[in-house]
Formats: C-alpha cells, structure tokens, sequence
C-alpha cells in the first residue's frame, strides 16, 4: 500500500522491475479470468484519486479496499468520492487504516479511523475494517516506529478492540510475514481471531505467526486494476458471506 502524506515507497527497484510485476499481474489476472478463480480486487488511496470503476468492474474487480485514514490527523481526500463510486460499480467495499503506531494510540487511531470512513455495517457490501501495518515509511531506520515488539502488540490489541466495541468485527489486518516477525516477534495472538491479508509477491506466501489461513493476498503493485493488485481466497459466495459477517 502507500502513504499518502509523503513521496510514495519505491516497491520495485528499477523501471524494468515495475514493468516485470505489471506483466506478472496482467498474466495472473488473464488466467483467473480464463478460469473463473478467485474473485479479484484492489486497494486504493489518494494517488488513484479518479477512477473508472465500471471499466475497473469490466478487467474483473469485485472487491475494493479504499484508504480511509492515516494515524489520526490525516484523511484520504478522495475516499468518499472513491467509496461511494465503488460501490455504484457494483463492487464489495471495505475501508483500511494505515497505521502509525508512534504517533498516537490504537484506541484513538480507532476511533478517527471509524469516525471518518472506517466503519462496518451488514448490508452484504461493506467488508470488514482493515488495519495497515508495514514498515515505517517516515523512518527507514526505524520500520517498527521506535516501538518495542510488546509495546506494538498491545497498540495492535488496543485499536482492534475499539474496532470490535464500535462495530462487532475483529479488524482484518494487512501485513508482511517479514514486518511480523521483526516488529511483533511472532506474535500469535491474533491469528485465530483477526482475517489476514498478506502482501506477498513472490507466491510463496509464507505466513505471519499465528495464522494458518489466509483470506486475501496482496500479489502486485500494478496492474490492471487501479492501485495494488489482491485476490480472495475463495469463491464470490465466501466473499459476500464475509462481508455480510
């Protein structure tokens, strides 16, 4: 994903290196669309700012995740022209937080995530909250924002509990097996409660600690969808059965 308030994250190391993961995408979606697989989607953010969600719909959305908040003093400009757009297209939609853990709570981060787009209702629409946990893009010295491991389990723990007060859902979370690992130690105290939505583009998909499933995968930056590429690991019947909780 990206952050929106500072120059984007270099994901691929050259010009040639972004073409590759374009083609890659592009083959991935032709073949899924050939076999009627996995529903596709995408996540967006202010730097898609405009975008055709029907022609999107056409190339095979069905689900979107749409950037709603940053800590808890920035908003996604475009979100509820991009949420309520998505949703017109006849796409499942669902808002994320990216999170920075360093700079307020989990249980304020919470609630202006929830205040300002982050929340759920059953409508057979709406996909559950997400949370937005990777590497600290303001620090490249520091990816686990100057936190310890124990100190960002519990803002974790704290900004899902809000989110389960408020809406009745546990939060899906977005992360690496890699920033896991180095910035919760492995926790496992959210694999069996919270659905994970991996980033992962080798294929290998190496899970987080905790989790013995996962319910989405981040597979490309680009691609043919606007924004990063993502699939569900299941049929479209799972998926609005998720949604509607």
């Amino acid at each position: 994903m990206t952050c929106d308030r500072s120059t984007p994250r270099t994901r691929l190391a050259t010009a040639i290196a972004v073409a590759s993961l374009a083609g890659t995408a592009l083959a991935e979606h032709s073949a899924w669309a050939a076999a009627g697989g996995r529903p596709l989607g995408h996540d967006v953010s202010s730097y898609q700012k405009h975008i055709d969600w029907r022609a999107a719909r056409a190339k095979g959305a069905r689900f979107v995740y749409v950037k709603a908040t940053e800590s808890d003093r920035y908003r996604n400009p475009s979100f509820s022209v991009q949420y309520r757009g998505s949703r017109a297209a006849g796409l499942l939609h669902g808002a994320y937080h990216f999170a920075v853990p360093n700079s307020s709570s989990g249980t304020r981060q919470a609630r202006y995530f929830l205040q300002h787009g982050g929340h759920w209702k059953r409508d057979g629409w709406t996909l559950p909250p997400a949370l937005d946990l990777e590497h600290n893009p303001y620090n490249t010295r520091q990816p686990c924002f100057g936190l310890s491991r124990a100190a960002l389990v519990r803002w974790i723990r704290a900004f899902s509990d809000e989110v389960r007060r408020s809406t009745g859902r546990r939060p899906v979370i977005y992360t690496t097996a890699r920033w896991w690992e180095l910035c919760t130690g492995g926790s496992r105290a959210f694999g069996a409660t919270h659905p994970l939505w991996l980033a992962d583009y080798s294929g290998a998909a190496r899970l987080p600690a905790g989790w013995s499933v996962l319910s989405i995968r981040q597979y490309a930056a680009h691609g043919p969808l606007p924004g990063d590429q993502d699939r569900w690991n299941g049929t479209l019947a799972q998926l609005r059965r998720f949604a509607n909780g």
